[in-house]
């Protein structure tokens, strides 16, 4: 089905600020119909055709900025076709535990009274191993990110997302709450614009250097990321990426930092490439300790994981004499 035109959300769509309801025309005279709310004077900005939701005020986001490069991503995108698609394919590890992920979430949502909505947060790019949602023709995709692109419906912060409460039935976010400035507000988010025991995927990075320069400021353990995600029942939780993807990246890095050439540090991490590989063979309690990347799989909750049960849901191999 491919991600969804404006009009198809447009009765979800409200104000980041306020979420009061929006009015106007697609998608260039829509505006806050709050006259209390600071944004509701003049109409949301229009970036590559699509409205950027944005309350500036309160996001990493400049309206300038984005109106200047004409609403595209201010960090360099690479994608995985061209002449160097097949290069950066051999040095990224194909995502088995998002395709699997992905497939169950597809399932979980199959057809019943109505089709079921699903949400990409930081949508801006297809993530590895997340082709399946986008193809599959029972469902239908609504993806933003603080950029527009190809694969998003509207520009927009999650840390305010611009849909209104209990609209969407599951949630991919995927390599992306490194990059916001407040992950735990983020995920409230997530929480809020699900519909009752709706689903959420989300991956995010470890054990991994630094990477869209300053717009990167968290990492989570396995524990953390499941403490993130404590307002969610667990589906499944674990392993993405371990200690041989890690020490990959690593390479790469001491590398170019040797070097000083960013050319020599990625062929450092294109000839060792084969690591990852060798994760298969850690136990995964050792593997989780030291991982590249965690992922979450749950259900929207109404009860929270307590401080006890997060001390008692660790699944690394370090655990107390007795525990």
């Amino acid at each position: 089905m491919g991600v969804l035109n404006l009009g198809a959300v447009r009765d979800a769509l409200v104000c980041p600020r306020c979420r009061g309801p929006l009015a106007g025309p697609l998608p260039d005279g829509l505006r806050c119909t709050n006259s209390a709310c600071g944004l509701s004077t003049e109409a949301f900005p229009v970036v590559a055709g699509q409205p950027a939701l944005l309350d500036f005020e309160q996001s990493v986001v400049v309206r300038e900025q984005l109106s200047a490069r004409a609403g595209t991503s201010v960090v360099e995108r690479h994608g995985r076709h061209g002449w160097l698609g097949p290069i950066r394919r051999l040095a990224t590890p194909r995502n088995h535990v998002a395709e699997r992920h992905a497939a169950l979430l597809t399932r979980a949502l199959a057809p019943a009274e109505r089709r079921a909505l699903v949400l990409v947060v930081g949508g801006g790019t297809v993530g590895n191993g997340a082709d399946s949602l986008y193809s599959d023709p029972t469902l239908d995709v609504v993806g933003f990110d603080v950029y527009a692109s190809p694969f998003t419906t509207f520009v927009a912060d999650g840390h305010q997302i611009p849909l209104a409460d209990s609209t969407v039935d599951a949630v991919w976010v995927q390599a992306v709450l490194e990059h916001v400035l407040d992950p735990a507000r983020v995920v409230a988010e997530i929480h809020r614009v699900l519909r009752p025991a709706g689903l959420v995927y989300a991956e995010t990075p470890f054990l991994q250097a630094v990477h869209e320069g300053p717009w990167d400021f968290t990492r989570f353990t396995e524990s953390g990321h499941r403490w993130l995600f404590r307002a969610f029942e667990r589906l499944d939780s674990g392993l993405v990426a371990g200690p041989g993807l890690v020490g990959s990246w690593a390479l790469e890095h001491m590398v170019r930092g040797w070097t000083r050439s960013r050319p020599a540090g990625q062929a450092a991490r294109l000839s060792t490439s084969w690591l990852a590989a060798l994760d298969r063979f850690i136990p995964e309690p050792l593997a989780l300790d030291g991982a590249s990347c965690v992922f979450f799989h749950g259900k929207r909750s109404e009860r929270v994981l307590t401080p006890r049960e997060i001390v008692a849901h660790y699944r690394g191999a370090q655990r107390p004499s007795g525990g």
